[in-house]
């Protein structure tokens, strides 16, 4: 539920907390995958920081969202195991699948 104030005769606020909490608790869960004996957690698409939205939606910068996601001692996991361009590809649409998102489709952002 929004709750409104009064700060100022005629102009209203309304509080947007609950709902985006109520947003945020409806989200996915975490997802663990296994790929090339390699094992990694990636969070729901729609919980990332808002910096890399733009990027996830797109799959143009699919490395270095999960650079920034899981960090650059499991990229270098993966980098030894020999992941190839279409194996991250293979994770990504996955990722967007289990977000809830189409191929393709960009959480919302500034741009939005």
């Amino acid at each position: 539920m929004s709750t409104t104030s009064k700060k100022n005769p005629g102009t209203e606020t309304v509080s947007l907390d609950a709902l985006i909490q109520q947003k945020r608790d409806a989200l996915p869960t975490p997802t663990n995958y296994e790929a090339l004996g390699v094992t990694f957690t990636l969070p729901p698409m729609r919980a990332l920081a808002w910096q890399l939205q733009e990027k996830v939606g797109n799959l143009n910068d699919t490395f270095a969202v999960l650079e920034e996601v899981l960090g650059e001692e499991k990229v270098k996991e993966m980098y030894a195991a020999g992941f190839q361009l279409g194996d991250l590809e293979v994770i990504a649409l996955d990722w967007q699948k289990r977000g809830g998102m189409a191929p393709g489709e960009s959480p919302a952002s500034a741009a939005s």
